[in-house]
């Protein structure tokens, strides 16, 4: 018996890892193609692309840039998502990682200001349009991998692994701009901000190898809805507002926390040197953080880490800002350890709260649209707002804190709003309410 239960361990973890390849480690590469242009937006851009103006202005108008990726978001979760629910997973995350790498390879090879003018800004947004379009498509597909293939009380742990990737992906970019930031200035400026862009195009072929060894599902006849997303949108209509309610203010506060605070430890007199630093020891907390959340997701509920996990980030963030002005090393280190913490409670669960209310025929498509339109409105705009709020408060950052305060609050707000399912069975997720309650009394009835 025991030889049994020991290979039933072996077996699932084995599982448990093949999972995480798939849906987290796409992911992965996802945030890794973000948050290394992010960095560079934050610390080479205004130079290269916005000569023309003064840096932090340039910084302002990289950060713009840096939020047309996300128009194209809702755009690419609409057509991905609708193929998504009607051909099945597999094909699509495939494509939203082919299309992903190749754009992030592109963006390195691009010619700066100085040498074609004018041309080199439009060919970044152009790049990141695409870019885009294919995460838009990539987080909701990787996170009901995990989910639709998780035992029954593990579904918040497996969602989790694409949370468990954005703090891979973060590290990992942190840690090769870490890397780049020793060349002298000129040759940084040169060639050396092309080498993350490349190394992000070639970490495809991993993940790719990955994707293209999960089994293709198959799509009963008749069985998907003809447009997935109308169907998302007549059943579920309270929900489909209310998702894009907590992205929206979820990724508010997540790129806030992690790219407008590059640019603020620099205002204050950190090197761009130690502010990746202080990124990357942040980045570790959360990728070790979020695993163990979303595992208390499914002890305790959905609900409870999302919404108290915002309301504590908000509260936090007005603290953490005179630790990083201290320049007391320990204080600073603990606020960003913090601030990447409390962000975690909310994002570990995010991924199984927002799939568990909706059904399996239109799920792809219904997560994927609520996410990416909030991120499109939140995270699209967070960095930008932030540092224009920085500039017109005097280089105060107080309301940079009432701005994520504002946004933690409309997530608990929404998540309040919404289902709590950790207790429902997979099979039942999306189901009418008076439903999911029948069935469960009989379960309870039946084990009586």
């Amino acid at each position: 018996m025991a030889s049994l239960d020991t290979r039933a361990l072996a077996q699932h973890a084995a599982t448990a890892v093949r999972t995480f390849f798939i849906s987290g480690f796409g992911t992965a590469l996802e945030f890794y193609d973000f948050i290394i242009y992010g960095f560079a937006a934050a610390l080479v851009f205004p130079a290269l692309f916005f000569p023309s103006v003064d840096h932090l202005t340039g910084t302002l108008i990289a950060f713009a840039a840096f939020g047309v990726g996300f128009v194209a978001r809702p755009l690419g979760g609409i057509v991905i998502g609708h193929f998504g629910d009607r051909v099945g997973r597999k094909s699509m995350l495939v494509l939203t990682l082919l299309v992903m790498g190749s754009s992030t390879f592109l963006i390195g090879c691009l010619p700066t200001y100085g040498a074609v003018g004018v041309l080199a800004p439009i060919l970044l947004v152009a790049l990141r349009l695409i870019q885009g379009f294919a995460a838009g498509g990539e987080w909701g597909g990787a996170s009901l991998f995990g989910i639709e293939n998780a035992p029954e009380n593990r579904r918040g742990l497996w969602g989790s692994f694409t949370s468990t990737g954005i703090g891979i992906g973060s590290l990992l970019g942190t840690l090769v701009f870490l890397a780049i930031s020793i060349f002298p200035e000129a040759q940084l400026l040169a060639w050396g901000w092309r080498i993350p862009f490349w190394l992000g195009g070639a970490l495809v072929i991993v993940g790719l190898i990955a994707r293209l060894r999960m089994p293709q599902e198959t799509i009963a006849a008749g069985k998907a809805p003809k447009v997935p997303l109308f169907a998302a949108i007549r059943q579920h209509p309270r929900a489909i507002l209310l998702a894009i309610g907590v992205s929206f203010g979820y990724n508010t506060i997540a790129y806030i926390g992690s790219i407008f605070t590059i640019t603020y430890a620099e205002q204050i007199g950190y090197t761009s040197t130690e502010s990746l630093v202080l990124q990357l020891v942040g980045s570790a907390a959360f990728m070790v953080a979020v695993p163990f959340l979303g595992l208390l997701s499914d002890r305790i509920g959905r609900k409870k880490l999302v919404g108290w996990g915002a309301l504590v980030y908000g509260a936090f963030f007005f603290a953490f800002f005179p630790m990083a002005e201290g320049h007391v090393m320990f204080l600073v280190v603990l606020g960003y350890i913090g601030v990447n913490v409390f962000m975690a409670m909310p994002q570990s669960t995010i991924p199984a709260f927002l799939g568990e209310q909706f059904s399996k025929e239109s799920r792809y498509s219904a997560i994927s649209v609520t996410y990416q339109t909030g991120a499109a409105i939140g995270g699209g705009t967070a960095a930008t707002v932030a540092t224009a709020m920085f500039i017109a408060f005097g280089g105060n950052p107080i309301g940079v804190g009432l701005y994520s305060a504002a946004a933690c609050v409309i997530v608990a707000l929404c998540a309040l709003g919404l289902r709590e399912t950790y207790r429902t069975p997979t099979a039942e997720l999306g189901a009418p309410v008076a439903r999911t309650t029948a069935a469960s009394e009989k379960v309870v009835l039946t084990t009586a």
